[in-house]
């Protein structure tokens, strides 16, 4: 039996990592216990990565030793990063130009797209603008 796969955005991974004012934290950990019973494996973006920093410094203020901590934790969390290829990078801009997105937004649903995966997001106003694609908010996951 193959593993369902998901793809996750920053918005899920922030609730990994810091609490504070964070709704459906309950919903992202039922995630990870997916991915520790071996029900589904998760990816995300490299793109990920950059967003995490930026929300820690800018959206959670955090200091360089909570950043520090924080991001000990999210490289340890059971992520597997996709590095952007041509493929992939020329889907994400058809969709981003087609749906009147963020390249950055674009960049999880064209993951999603070539992985035939679920897009798992709280940005579901951007993200969940094609039927193309299987996108559920983490409030329903």
């Amino acid at each position: 039996m193959s593993k369902s796969q998901i793809i996750v955005d920053t918005s899920v991974i922030i609730k990994w990592l810091s609490l504070d004012n964070e709704s459906y934290i309950d919903r992202a950990n039922v995630i990870l216990e997916d991915v520790q019973n071996q029900k589904i494996e998760v990816f995300t973006p490299e793109l990920a990565k950059y967003e995490v920093g930026n929300a820690l410094l800018f959206g959670k203020l955090l200091s360089p030793q909570q950043a520090k901590i924080a991001l000990k934790e999210f490289f340890n969390l059971p992520i597997a990063f996709v590095a952007e290829s041509v493929e992939v990078a020329v889907e994400t801009f058809s969709l981003a130009s087609k749906l009147g997105i963020t390249y950055y937004d674009a960049s999880f649903l064209s993951l999603a797209k070539l992985y035939k995966a679920t897009l798992v997001t709280e940005n579901i106003k951007h993200q969940g603008k094609t039927k193309d694609i299987k996108v559920v908010a983490l409030k329903d996951y």
